[in-house]
């Protein structure tokens, strides 16, 4: 497996810009930024300021199941640089005293969902915010929804993704003022592109206790080199308006990339960080995906932490790895998020207590 790694030629983690070892938490706190800066620039866009105030409105609410929760409907707004802005997002709190950890949910849909074990999360104590990427902006082209009120610049941009991630912030920002939440101990989840988003959204906000990305493969967090399944060509087909335009000019030239997605996994250190793949998601590429943790272990062993903890092997099919800073499964099955899945990102979240 560490051979196999090698072969791949990934551009070094923790040299800095002057070809020096990073080789301190303090000097990796400052390389992250350089980082950060690279991937804003080269493949999600640059991120606007966050606005000085989010305003939240409860437009409905009401219990559920048996009164274990409560479920609100909640309106967002801030003012942006082109106008002022909202989107609306759903909270399912448990009834039960006390402050509660929050999963934030991107998704394109409502909850109660046939996917996500509701119940179990919120018996667990655990608070829901599911965010409907759509309400933020569409996943199309369109200048519409936050895409609208931000100007932004021709080459580095941001495309929705990075939108989709701005917008889950805004949500913590409004869940931080809650006295029934523990925002300290908030989780970003999301499934295929919302798994990209999700992993970008936890790079750049570091109050995110824990980072989900499932499924979520290239551009997310598969490995772009000597890889299979999807690539910055074919993705920047489909999908430009996902990154910046900057993107695109890799396409079929992977190895010649500055970054790869190594570096979007390492930006979560010290912190926890969770991807997990399908066994049968080819176009994901479930082997880069695992190489991709392996690589960016190197930044929480800088921090003093241990990253992936794995044997020099590949994962076996329902086996999941949670001893380290970075988790990961290969769940049996195709390209969905799961019960399963969900089930073993709370085990390892009542594990750790995070």
């Amino acid at each position: 497996m560490y051979q196999d790694l090698k072969d791949r030629r990934l551009p070094a983690l923790l040299t800095d810009a002057e070809g020096k070892r990073i080789e301190t938490a303090e000097a990796w706190r400052s390389h992250r930024k350089r980082l950060l800066d690279l991937l804003s620039r080269q493949e999600y866009g640059v991120t606007p300021d966050a606005p000085k105030t989010v305003r939240g409105e409860i437009l409905k609410e009401r219990q559920l199941l048996g009164q274990k929760a409560l479920r609100q409907l909640i309106r967002l707004s801030f003012q942006a640089p082109l106008g002022s802005f909202s989107f609306e997002f759903e909270l399912l709190t448990p009834t039960a005293a006390g402050k509660h950890p929050v999963f934030l949910r991107l998704s394109g849909g409502f909850l109660p969902d046939f996917a996500t074990p509701t119940e179990e999360i919120l018996d667990r104590g655990y608070a829901i915010a599911n965010i409907h990427v759509g309400n933020i902006s569409s996943d199309s082209a369109a200048l519409d929804g936050l895409a609208a009120v931000y100007p932004a610049d021709a080459e580095t941009g941001w495309g929705k993704i990075g939108m989709w991630a701005f917008g889950a912030s805004r949500v913590l920002d409004y869940l931080e003022t809650l006295p029934d939440i523990d925002s300290r101990r908030a989780a970003i989840l999301g499934h295929s592109r919302l798994g990209k988003t999700a992993l970008w959204c936890g790079a750049q906000d570091e109050r995110f206790s824990m980072v989900i990305g499932a499924g979520s493969g290239c551009s997310g967090a598969a490995l772009a080199r000597g890889g299979a399944g999807e690539t910055v060509e074919a993705i920047t087909s489909r999908f430009p308006y996902w990154f910046c335009k900057n993107y695109a000019a890799w396409a079929g030239r992977e190895a010649e990339m500055p970054f790869d997605q190594h570096m979007l996994l390492a930006l979560t250190a010290p912190r926890k960080l969770y991807v997990s793949s399908a066994s049968e998601d080819e176009w994901a590429n479930p082997q880069s995906e695992f190489l991709s943790c392996v690589a960016a272990s190197e930044a929480w062993t800088v921090c003093g932490v241990p990253g992936l903890v794995t044997p020099d092997d590949y994962p076996r099919v329902d086996a999941p790895l949670m001893s380290g800073g970075v988790c990961y499964h290969m769940r049996k099955g195709k390209h969905f998020l799961g019960r399963q899945d969900w089930l073993w990102y709370l085990e390892c979240r009542d594990r750790f207590h995070i």
